[in-house]
């Protein structure tokens, strides 16, 4: 059964309506490497295997009676442990939700089921889904299946680490400032942020949030852009509140080959600058698309203010974040900003600064960002695609150190950790669709994916320019220690 622990989530699908294959024993197999391999990486925490195992058998009878059930059909899957699942624990990694079980599906997991995929755990995420790692008191420490000393992202690093270690078969995350792309990036798998609103974020809370949280998204992780496509195909559309009213009509792609695209590449920045490495593979990443014939520039720019825009997504970030601040915690902030420097605008200070101000200019920053959301839908008139970094780095060593104190070394030269959000909230803060597609392994044997981010709804499109790379460059490859 080990041949198919890495296939797509489609190709599973098609060999299990063949019948060359079961749920059943696809479902086990999964298990089966949950409990030898999971061990050492710690990505599936929360089990519910005997759920699954009964679900596969409803699948199997299905396909024995001649039913289909979806494009998902009898293919098992995980998912990350902020979405509610009816009976499982919802905690976000947080110990005052230990015992928070939810009592219904998230819209997500509800369409998943009904396009024929089965749950059989959820996987690990960093407290209060807010770290470019994941561990947590609760569930402890995922590592990153390609080097286990090495983070595999956050927030859904667990998700990324279950598929790049053939552990699930399909997966599902959120991201408000990287925690789709960074985990696809540092585990070479594929992640898609979704343009803002979507696909439905019901269920994917805490207890008593009910509203859809400002610039964060929900949307697919897989081995393949195929599966990305399948998964929106599935889950994006109007959230159950919204059915009676609205409908979605993303646009299709349109071109046939790479030579047909406009590429814009965007390597490095001085706002947050990457190594050597992956501002090499950006670059040669445009060249490879030049050879091909596409048309690319390494200069065109949308027209906006990078600190603006930058300070803008700070904003509605923190004014996110400090929504969930207690009392206690609000007060300490307010103290600790009433002691700060104006001048000073280090990552701590930025912190405590937007953490108190977010909210109460947020109709000032939402005016910012539809400025900004116009500057980009201009750009995007003449460019199909912008090529970037996710992250300055490929996966760091773990470093559960003081969060406020921590670096990442860029070139052997110290970044603030939170710095990493730029090239996340450039796209972000304007409501872009972006897949992050694996590019190979850097010099240590490490992935590095890229950003594909293009205009606002066109998310199939930057989907399918990465499934057109993959044919030229090659797609997922999975960790030589788990193969």
């Amino acid at each position: 059964m080990s041949e198919y622990a890495f296939k797509s989530a489609v190709a599973l699908a098609s060999a299990i309506a063949a019948k060359e294959v079961s749920s059943l024993e696809l479902t086990d197999m999964y298990i089966d490497r949950v409990e030898s391999i999971d061990p050492d990486i710690n990505s599936v925490v929360v089990k519910d295997f005997e759920r699954g195992r009964e679900a596969a058998r409803a699948a199997d009878s299905a396909i024995a009676a001649g039913k289909a059930l979806g494009p998902l059909h009898g293919v098992p899957m995980t998912i990350k442990e902020a979405y509610d699942i009816e009976g499982l624990p919802t905690t976000w990694g947080l110990p005052e939700f230990k015992h928070n079980i939810a009592t219904a599906d998230s819209n997500t997991v509800v369409r998943m089921k009904q396009a024929g995929a089965h749950f059989f755990g959820k996987t690990n995420v960093p407290l209060s889904l807010a770290d470019f790692q994941s561990f947590n008191e609760i569930y402890g420490t995922t590592n990153n299946p390609w080097n286990l000393e090495r983070t595999p992202g956050g927030s859904s690093g667990g998700s990324a680490a279950a598929l790049a270690a053939g552990l699930t078969g399909l997966e599902a995350g959120s991201d408000i400032g990287g925690s789709i792309r960074n985990p696809a990036h540092f585990c070479g798998i594929y992640g898609h942020k979704p343009t803002w609103g979507v696909v439905s974020d019901a269920g994917h809370a805490l207890p008593g949030q009910v509203a859809p949280a400002d610039i964060a998204v929900v949307g697919p992780m897989a081995r393949s852009a195929e599966d990305l496509k399948v998964s929106m195909d599935v889950s994006a559309g109007a959230a159950s509140h919204d059915l009676a009213g609205w409908q979605l009509n993303l646009p299709k792609p349109s071109k046939n080959s790479l030579k047909d695209f406009r590429v814009a590449i965007w390597a490095n920045d001085d706002m947050a600058p990457v190594s050597q490495e992956i501002s090499d593979r950006v670059q040669l990443i445009g060249e490879t698309l030049s050879r091909l014939g596409a048309t690319v520039s390494d200069s065109a720019r949308p027209e906006i203010n990078l600190e603006q825009s930058h300070d803008t997504y700070n904003s509605l970030l923190w004014g996110v974040m400090a929504a969930g601040l207690s009392p206690e915690e609000k007060s300490e902030y307010e103290a600790g900003l009433s002691q700060l420097d104006p001048n000073d605008r280090s990552i701590p200070a930025n912190m405590i600064r937007y953490s108190v101000q977010g909210h109460g200019t947020w109709a000032e920053n939402n005016n910012k960002r539809f400025l900004i959301r116009q500057q980009w839908q201009n750009f995007f008139n003449d460019w199909d695609i912008v090529i970037c970094p996710q992250t300055a780095t490929t996966a760091f060593p773990q470093d559960q150190g003081e969060y406020l104190e921590r670096t990442l070394m860029v070139d052997n030269v110290a970044q603030d950790y939170f710095q990493q959000v730029f090239w996340s909230g450039l796209v972000t803060v304007a409501h872009l669709p972006s897949t992050v597609f694996p590019t190979g392994l850097s010099q240590e044997g490490l992935p590095i994916g890229l950003q594909a981010v293009g205009a606002e709804f066109n998310d199939y499109i930057t989907i399918d320019f990465a499934r057109l790379m993959a044919q030229e460059i090659g797609g997922f490859i999975p960790p030589p220690a788990y193969a």
